[in-house]
């Protein structure tokens, strides 16, 4: 039995000799910088806890049951004790919270790279790579908008060249994370955010979606590949020489939930895709989050948009494979704010003269005064009754 309760750890400890630790390994500037703010933090952290698990431990054996320890009951206080429990921690943390804040805002991955890595500044007519990255489900899909290629669950990216990541999400939250080259960073629907980061060593590395994000969550890996800038070159090329083109019909097929894709690349991307991802209006006739921000800017939808609710509308659940109601409410879409008859009146002047059914400026928008004619009309009881009654009641 003595034996066999030596032998167990064996198993783990060979199962653990496979694992290894990218985050201290790091291939890349940013990683580097980011490993020697995790070994610093640590190290100050550790001043603390070793002598508090030591004194734990001397404790203990000094005043165990079976010796007799000085029993003082007139002991209250001690400055000495006191200073060096209240000035040790406080040192630490001041020094912690200054190398903390400083690293964060170093390392603030909006903010682009001040050098390559130790040795290597960038030079005056350096140009980021710019890599245009969606979050679908459940797969990663990398554009790289200067080359005019894309690929599925697959990157390439030119060794000691800085690169430029601006990341979305088609419909819920998720996180890109390549360990070896730079931090953490979310993929938000409807958002923008930016990463920047640098391979310094050629190789291929692990990049993975560090934020659940549901059933093919395990399955959003890809390899990222720091080629030197031949080896990029080689990858573009391969990638026009085998077709597809990455349209929007397309981009509406990748949305559709799938699990552990294969590595696949696109000849041609639509220029205007990932803005469109981002504002939410890949679909034929949506209206774009831009244009609807530019048109809250000016006031609201007014009169002319009142029946164009519908095309703001964005709901990925049914997509999702999805149709039971969320939160125990039916899924419904909002097609007007004005009932039947409302709209009826609003799409039929019924004016006599040609010429003021004709003026556009019938419609008035926001904070404009009501027009006479149709719309001071339906504004009459017996008129908006009797445009109701004509017409059946609206459907949410």
């Amino acid at each position: 039995m003595k034996v066999f309760r030596y032998a167990i750890p064996v198993p783990v400890i060979a199962a653990l000799s496979g694992c290894e630790a990218v985050v201290l390994s790091p291939a890349g500037d940013i990683a580097e910088r980011q490993k020697d703010l995790l070994l610093a933090a640590t190290g100050l952290m550790l001043i603390i806890i070793i002598p508090v698990m030591a004194l734990v431990v001397f404790f203990a054996w000094k005043y165990r049951a079976d010796r007799k320890a000085t029993y003082q009951p007139e002991w209250a206080h001690s400055t000495k004790i006191e200073l060096v429990i209240w000035a040790a921690p406080l040192m630490i943390i001041i020094c912690l919270g200054a190398l903390t804040w400083v690293g964060t805002h170093l390392l603030d991955p909006y903010r682009p790279l001040d050098r390559i890595s130790k040795t290597a500044e960038i030079p005056p007519d350096h140009q980021p790579l710019e890599v245009q990255v969606v979050a679908l489900d459940w797969k990663w899909l990398f554009i790289y908008p200067e080359q005019g290629v894309a690929a599925i669950n697959e990157l390439a990216i030119p060794a000691n060249r800085e690169v430029e990541f601006r990341l979305t999400s088609s419909s819920v939250m998720n996180a890109f994370y390549i360990p070896a080259m730079a931090g953490m960073i979310y993929a938000m629907p409807g958002m923008e955010t930016k990463l920047h980061g640098v391979f310094n060593n050629p190789g291929s590395y692990q990049g993975l979606a560090s934020h659940y994000s549901g059933w093919g969550f395990s399955g959003m890996r890809f390899k990222a590949h720091a080629v030197d800038e031949a080896g990029f070159q080689d990858w573009v090329a391969d990638a026009r020489a085998k077709g597809g083109d990455l349209t929007r019909e397309e981009y509406l097929k990748l949305e559709v939930p799938s699990q552990n894709e294969s590595p696949r690349t696109y000849a041609s991307v639509d220029p205007e895709l990932f803005n469109r991802a981002v504002n939410l209006c890949v679909e034929p006739g949506k209206m774009c989050m831009a244009e609807m921000m530019a048109i809250d800017d000016k006031g609201g939808l007014g009169l002319e948009g009142s029946i164009n609710i519908q095309s703001l509308t964005h709901d990925k659940h049914a997509r999702r494979g999805n149709t039971e109601p969320v939160l125990g409410v039916t899924p419904f879409a909002v097609s007007s704010i004005c009932t039947p008859g409302d709209i009826a009146l609003m799409l039929t002047d019924t004016d006599e003269k040609p010429e003021r059914r004709s003026n556009p400026e019938r419609m008035h928008g926001h904070a404009l005064p009501v027009p006479t004619g149709v719309f001071g009309r339906m504004s009459s009881p017996a008129i908006r009754d009797a445009s109701r009654s004509a017409l059946p009641e609206p459907k949410l």
